[in-house]
């Protein structure tokens, strides 16, 4: 593993109080901007984005194919797609982040081929694309394996454009219901997508389109009907993203695993739902209101039994955020990961730390209870270099975590909002 030549410097046992406000949702930014690949007539502009790596290098990404890009400032973007052609985008960007994929759905919605290599992001097991593919199997097109010079790729040709279809996905997949939304969106006819990933982002991407002028419907259910149109009544637009429940519950935790009380401003209630009702479970006081949620803990915390499923269930992205709390709460947890195969390599680092944790497959058992210590940690990905940062938080003495990248692509301004709320926390060269 390369590690950059950052660290974050925690020094811990310090509750959290204050206020703090929540940015625009990663994961509903990076397919809304490459969906804007889709619109010929006018410009896109995207407020809301968040300020960080990720959204910086979809930009570059759509840049390389010919899209013009203007920063207005941190959390805004105008992007003209008009004058995108069908090429390979540089290897080095799109094996930086898993949501590159999408370009094969939004070149092949606007140009009937795409070609892409494959991408890359965080590693915590397979994370197969077979569910793209045999969606846009589905909807009329040829999906090889080729090799360029840059390595392999993927290739997805049609007869003359994209066909409307009914898409059945055997298990929910959030990437690949996007993709076939993006593939659809210019379709011959209609696409009817069953079993469709219904997470707030899948939301956000159909109410963009649909301010563009496609016609999708039913986002947020099972089931999506989008009824294609052609490409010349899709139009440019104006359009906000959608704040990061990820990003909201991550706080939310620190705040409970601190001990602290802290409002969390400019979220989606709904959205947060599960995190709510599982913090409550344990012992956190959760006060909703109607764009904020206040995060106390009135007593001890207590041990819970947690589940990671699709939306509306705990979303995978919290599982290593709700394994440092287990840790401090009283009793015996049990985390089980019910998305991903091998989301649990971060166990190691939280043992450098005191936790008592025993992994067996995609189950995790922690016997919580006892006192964290500081201790030299790495971030393994995005979201567990977020349990590295609430394990430090509220950990005695100094933690130190490296590979602080993994953070920097979805956390923005991370060590300003936390010091906002009384953290001691620093991001220092490794050298000093």
């Amino acid at each position: 593993m390369v590690k950059n030549m950052k660290k974050l410097v925690i020094n811990g046992a310090k509750p959290l109080v204050g206020e703090i406000e929540i940015g625009g949702m990663k994961n509903g930014a990076l397919p809304i901007i490459f969906a804007s690949l889709l619109i010929t007539k006018g410009t896109c502009t995207l407020e809301n984005l968040p300020a960080v790596k990720d959204i910086d290098l979809s930009l570059e990404i759509i840049e390389s194919l010919g899209a013009k890009v203007e920063r207005t400032d941190k959390h805004t973007a105008v992007i003209d797609a008009s004058g995108v052609s069908v090429k390979e985008p540089p290897a080095a960007l799109v094996r930086k982040m898993r949501a590159s994929y999408y370009l094969l759905g939004a070149e092949l919605g606007r140009f009937g081929t795409a070609v892409v290599q494959y991408p890359g992001g965080c590693d915590f097991g397979g994370r197969p694309i077979d569910r793209h593919i045999k969606g846009f199997e589905f909807l009329g097109a040829k999906v090889t394996e080729t090799f360029s010079e840059s390595g392999k790729c993927v290739r997805a040709t049609t007869d003359g454009g994209v066909v409307g279809a009914n898409v059945f996905f055997d298990d929910v997949s959030v990437g690949a219901t996007v993709n076939v939304m993006l593939a659809a969106v210019c379709a011959k006819g209609v696409t009817v997508i069953e079993n469709a990933a219904r997470e707030p982002h899948v939301v956000d991407l159909a109410n963009f389109l649909n301010t563009c002028g496609a016609q999708v419907f039913g986002a947020g259910t099972p089931t999506i009907k989008i009824t294609g149109v052609d490409k010349s009544e899709l139009h440019g637009s104006t359009y906000a993203v959608a704040p990061d429940m990820i990003e909201a519950g991550t706080y939310m935790v620190a705040a409970a695993a601190t001990r602290g009380n802290v409002l969390i401003k400019n979220v989606i209630p709904k959205h947060l739902e599960a995190t709510s009702t599982k913090l409550e479970e344990m012992g956190v006081k959760i006060v909703e209101n109607d764009d904020s949620v206040q995060v106390s803990v009135p007593g001890e915390l207590s041990a819970t039994n947690m589940k990671t499923l699709p939306y509306p269930g705990i979303p995978t992205d919290m599982q290593p955020q709700f394994c440092v709390l287990m840790c401090v709460a009283n009793g015996v947890s049990r985390l089980v990961e019910g998305v991903f195969d091998n989301r649990f390599q971060y166990v190691d680092q939280l043992r450098r730390m005191g936790a008592n944790i025993e992994v067996n497959g995609k189950v995790a058992t922690i016997s919580g209870g006892s006192p964290l210590y500081g201790a030299a940690v790495s971030a393994l990905d995005l979201r567990a270099g977020a349990a590295m940062v609430i394990a430090g938080l509220c950990a005695n003495g100094k933690t130190e975590i490296d590979n602080v990248n993994y953070i920097n692509r979805g956390y923005e301004d991370i060590v300003e909002k936390l010091r906002a709320l009384g953290a001691d926390i620093s991001l220092i060269n490794e050298e000093d």
